[in-house]
Order: C-alpha cells, then structure tokens, then sequence
C-alpha cells in the first residue's frame, strides 16, 4: 500500500475525529454565548484540568479572557443542529440561546450558565492560558461537574446511550448519525 504526501497543514483532515462540545461564556454585564469548540481535551486528574482552543478572531475569547471562566458542555446526537449553529454564526450579533432553542441554567459555581439541554457540564475557572499559533489554548480547573443520571454507567459517560458529537473537517457524527455541515 503506498503513501501519498500533503502538505503539512492538512494533519488536522487526517487525525481522529476530536469530540465536539459546547462551551458557554458571559459578558461582565451578564449576556451569555455559546461557541462549539472541536479542540477540546482532558489534560490533568489532579488539579483536574482541560485545554480548549479558541481563536482570537471569536466573541467568546474575549468573554473568556474577560471574566476567566467558562462552561464545556457536552451535547448529545440530538443537538448537532444546535452545535452546528453555534459553530455557524456570531454571539456579538446573534441570540445563540434563542437560534438555537436551549436553555440557560445556573451553574453552581461560575458565572456562565449551563446548557440544559446537555448531557454534561464542566464549570471551568481559567488556570492559564498558551498563544498556540492561530489559536489560544485556555487550561480550565474544572471546578464543578453534572451529568445526566442516566448518561452514567459505571461512573463513566455511557457513550452509547448519549451519543455525543463528533467533528472531522466539515463533518459532524455520532456513533450512529452522519451528519454533514453546510458550507
């Protein structure tokens, strides 16, 4: 079997589809978005950290930087419209709440709200933050954590239960949807 070369940019084609999960930011003066992120990743059991990679050319990476924290939520196959129109549009102009239909909840203890309609939630403070080329990579403490009861087996996210997303290129899917994003 041969191998054919590309250049080095095209890696991210390449690599196993990332999980995809929304995450929800507020303004100091209290007005919530939410931005999909397919650069998410569990780095550290203790502290409990994860890595988010934002770029700076998004609303949301000046919330965050703004107020230091933010909410991962981990979205279920039947929120890949949702995750798509996250992904899609602009929170400096767009509602993304109301777009999308879901539901802000309080957070037990930051600022930005929950997505209801998710399967799980990380509440997040900023523990540092990297400039990785044309992204930052912000380290959240992961300060609280929720997830639906039934979303648990074994004290592990029951993936076949909950299907969450997956991203490749302009590609999103579940175990047992393919879902392909409009260009």
């Amino acid at each position: 079997m041969g191998k054919v070369s590309y250049p080095s940019g095209y890696y991210v084609r390449f690599s196993p589809p990332s999980p995809v999960v929304l995450v929800t930011c507020i303004s100091r003066d209290g007005r919530a978005n939410i931005i999909t992120i397919g650069m998410y990743m569990p780095i550290s059991f203790d502290p409990p950290l994860l890595a988010i990679g934002v770029s700076p050319k998004r609303y949301s990476h000046s919330l965050i930087e703004e107020t230091g924290e933010f909410v991962v939520n981990v979205p279920g196959r039947d929120l890949v419209d949702a995750a798509v129109l996250c992904g899609s549009v602009s929170g400096r102009v767009v509602d993304k709440f109301k777009e999308a239909k879901l539901t802000a909840i309080p957070a037990s203890k930051v600022k930005p709200p929950l997505i209801a309609e998710c399967i799980a939630h990380f509440e997040c403070r900023v523990y540092d933050k990297f400039t990785a080329g044309d992204h930052t990579i912000f380290i959240g403490e992961v300060v609280a954590v929720s997830i639906e009861e039934k979303a648990v087996k074994e004290n592990v996210l029951d993936v076949t239960k909950t299907q969450p997303i997956s991203h490749r290129g302009r590609y999103y899917f579940t175990p047992s949807l393919f879902y392909e994003a409009k260009k």
